[in-house]
This record gives C-alpha cells, sequence and structure tokens, in this order.
C-alpha cells in the first residue's frame, strides 16, 4: 500500500511540474510586439488567404498613405 501510494504522490509531482512548465512558457509567447500594417498583408498572403493582385493592392495602398516605404 506504501509503494502504491508513493507512486501516486511521485507522479502527482511530475505532472505538476510538467504542467507548470507548460503554463510558464506559453505566458511568455503571448507577450509579442503589435504587428505593423504592412506585415498583416504579409502574413495573410502566406497563409493563402489573399491572391497576389490582393496583396500587392494592399501594399500599394499602403504606401500611398505612407504606412509602408517600398
Amino acid at each position: 500500500m506504501i509503494t502504491v501510494s508513493m507512486v501516486l504522490f511521485w507522479a502527482l509531482i511530475t505532472a505538476s511540474s510538467v504542467a507548470l512548465v507548460r503554463y510558464v512558457g506559453q505566458a511568455g509567447g503571448r507577450e509579442q510586439r503589435p504587428t505593423s500594417a504592412e506585415e498583416i498583408p504579409s502574413e495573410r498572403y502566406a497563409r493563402e488567404e489573399i491572391d497576389d493582385e490582393e496583396y500587392r493592392r494592399r501594399l500599394q495602398a499602403l504606401s500611398e498613405r505612407g504606412h509602408w516605404k517600398t
């Protein structure tokens, strides 16, 4: 009975440690810098959410408004 209790105790300690490390690792990843205006179309193009024409149109619009230098 003592052996089962010890195994459960160490399993709980191990699981708690793993959960804590994962939580701390995720919390650090949330601190990202704000996305700039020119990065948004690039990311959407990379994910294939917009096509070539739409991508170029958005970059041109940003360039005309002074948000992005070509």
